[in-house]
């Protein structure tokens, strides 16, 4: 088995980082991990699924709020693709108010990101 880190690329969202650089860090964060590989993909995610014979969509969650809002996403993928399964795992309790649009806004002003960014990322 293997784990697939699929980067989509939405237009809605104001990312911080292109396409190219959000790779470059999941692949340096993940050199020395044989069964995980990145891949980028557009569309929806539960057709990337089916594209690569995928089953399962791993989503971690923080938060009621966060099940809530991804609840109603994997219920819409299970409609779309019957075969594709949403498997939730919950956070550490000290991730709980990490979020990528504070961690961006600390970039941006120029704070002191590294606590709350994996160990090894080097930004900017």
């Amino acid at each position: 088995d293997k784990i697939i880190i699929g980067v989509g690329q939405n237009s809605g969202k104001k990312n911080l980082f292109t396409i190219e650089e959000r790779i470059n860090i999941l692949k340096s964060l993940f050199k020395n991990e044989p069964r995980i590989d990145v891949m980028t993909y557009t569309g929806l995610t539960v057709h990337f699924c089916q594209q690569i014979g995928a089953k399962f969509i791993l989503r971690g969650l923080r938060s009621g709020q966060d099940f809530e809002y991804e609840q109603s996403i994997a219920f819409a993928n299970k409609e779309m693709v019957n075969e594709v399964d949403t498997i939730f795992l919950l956070s550490s309790p000290s991730y709980t108010n990490i979020s990528s649009t504070i961690v961006r806004d600390i970039i941006i002003n120029d704070g002191d990101y590294s606590k709350f960014i994996p160990d090894g990322v080097k930004l900017k």
